[in-house]
């Protein structure tokens, strides 16, 4: 009996089955290593640990201090060295120096130099700034009695210290009188080489400022504050200015932000006598002014003209818009809160040209826009890689819009697109618990504290979770949070398993000649 063979320069059936499925196994573990093995993705945030107080008298419940408005600056010689300032509303108007030396883990109180004058009332509006050699700088208006006016600032000054903060100089007069709401920054290029800006009123009342035409004003010194120049003119004097930002751009070009508030004689002029109630129902408007000459001459531009404000204020103490710069990347940011959706949100302005022009305002935080709840008082900076940071005051846990916490978002393209909102307070806390909170307009401060690096970033709030309506306690409160980067898997290894199968599903789809049977002899 004859047995039937396979034909000469054939194959068994089977093996082009194998092939196939080996090259669509192929095909399938590329794919896979493609879309699912780690490439150079965004870094993962996380928030370490729970919220620590920073200021000394947060745990003692005799001390009902109201410390608000944070500012906290790192030293870029030694970056665990920080210095945290504040101000406090009660008992009394005073301001707050708290040093760390091992990264905010653990914080000391330090005494405020003293001006030598004994008519001298208080302190307000600290402000701090590092120097690129080390040296930090501390600006203050202290605080006398006008009579018919109460309390006014009526005078600047800036001390130096060498050692983190712990001792300063002698206080140097820089200006004054009626001098609110002021900043401070250093030129992080020129040793010695300070800024400060300010609100120069003329004539004021018991809750604001009776005339028009008060400038904001610039005044620089080059010899590490021991001198200083007179102060020139930012904006047009027409305006109803305050709430002053400043920063240095990589060129040494200087930068202010303002708030103009138009016609809010409400708030300017304090016609509401500190009572809370409906905001002004009238726009304002944020404007930039910028100097390439170290602040000599400045070009102004009208960054937004309707800004809807969302709560009254008072004028020695009222909210700032927050401005940073991106010195690698010529690139300025500039953040405040804005009514116009119905409640409050965080709004952002980026300049790719530096300061020259404006792009439209971008909604930052995450919440719905039908969303009743508040978010407020923002924060920028900018760590060395380029990343921009917002911290906030968000409302969202609370329906009601009275209880808040601390959010934090970062961009990692220039503010085109932001992070989730990770929570940095592990505990809401009540927005009516402070300084003025019997006459209905609680002060939680005029700013929040952050300092951003490539891995970490340390956030600084006014936190009333110690105090209560009837007890304006106010305290620092802390959070820490972290940036990794996962590691990716080789990209040559994910491209080229993709390749293989690419490669093996072409050999099974191209068709090949196949030899010709022949006939069995």
């Amino acid at each position: 009996m004859s047995q039937d063979r396979p034909a000469r320069g054939g194959h068994r059936p089977e093996t082009g089955g194998r092939r196939v499925g080996l090259a669509l196994g192929l095909v399938v573990a590329g794919l896979v290593s493609y879309l699912v093995l780690p490439g150079p993705g965004a870094p993962r945030v996380r928030r370490l640990g729970a919220n620590l107080p920073v200021n000394a008298g947060a745990l003692d419940r005799l001390d009902v201090s109201a410390n608000n408005s944070p500012v906290v600056v790192a030293n870029p010689r030694h970056p665990s060295d920080l210095v945290v300032a504040n101000r406090a509303g009660t008992p009394a108007f005073s301001c707050r120096l708290h040093t760390s030396g091992d990264g905010g883990s653990s914080w000391a109180p330090v005494a405020m130099p003293q001006v030598g004058r004994p008519e001298v009332a208080g302190c307000l509006a600290p402000d701090i700034a590092y120097g690129p050699d080390g040296t930090l700088y501390l600006a203050f208006t202290s605080l006398g009695e006008v009579p018919g006016q109460g309390t006014v600032p009526d005078a600047l000054w800036v001390a130096t210290s060498g050692d983190n903060g712990r001792t300063f100089t002698t206080p140097v007069l820089a200006s004054g009188p009626l001098v609110f709401h002021v900043r401070l920054v250093a030129d992080p290029g020129v040793s010695g080489r300070l800024y400060l800006t300010w609100l120069q009123a003329s004539q004021t009342a018991a809750a604001g400022v009776t005339s028009t035409g008060n400038p904001i004003v610039v005044s620089r010194s080059d010899d590490a504050g021991a001198t200083w120049g007179p102060p020139v003119p930012v904006g047009a004097p027409r305006r109803r200015a305050m709430s002053p930002a400043i920063g240095v751009g990589d060129a040494g070009e200087l930068y202010v932000a303002f708030l103009d508030v138009e016609d809010d004689r409400l708030d300017y002029t304090g016609a509401h006598e500190g009572r809370g109630g409906d905001p002004y129902p009238g726009p304002w408007a944020l404007v930039a002014s910028r100097s390439k000459d170290h602040g000599a001459t400045w070009a102004e531009v009208v960054v937004e003209t309707r800004l809807t404000p969302v709560q009254r204020f008072i004028t020695l103490y009222p909210p700032a818009p927050s401005l940073a710069v991106d010195r690698r990347r010529h690139r300025v940011y500039l953040a405040f809160h804005d009514g116009r959706l119905r409640n409050s949100d965080v709004f952002l302005w980026t300049s790719g040209d530096g300061g020259r022009r404006w792009a439209k305002g971008r909604r930052v935080n995450d919440t719905s826009p039908a969303d009743a709840t508040s978010q407020y008082l923002p924060q920028l900076a900018v760590a060395e890689d380029g990343r921009l940071d917002v911290i906030y005051n968000d409302r969202r846990g609370d329906p009601t819009d009275v209880m808040t916490g601390v959010s934090l978002q970062s961009s990692f393209d220039g503010g085109t697109t932001f992070t989730s909102a990770l929570r940095l307070s592990d505990r809401d806390f009540d927005s009516r618990v402070g300084y003025g909170a019997a006459t209905g307009l609680p002060d939680l401060g005029n700013r929040l504290g952050l300092v951003s690096r490539r891995s970490r970033t340390l956030a600084v709030w006014t936190d009333t979770r110690g105090g209560s309506e009837t007890i304006p306690k106010q305290d620092l409160a802390k959070a820490v949070v972290t940036f990794s980067t996962p590691r990716p898997f080789p990209a040559v290894l994910r491209w080229g398993i993709l390749l293989i199968g690419v490669t093996g599903l072409l050999g099974v789809m191209i068709p090949r000649r196949r030899p010709r049977r022949q006939a069995l002899p």
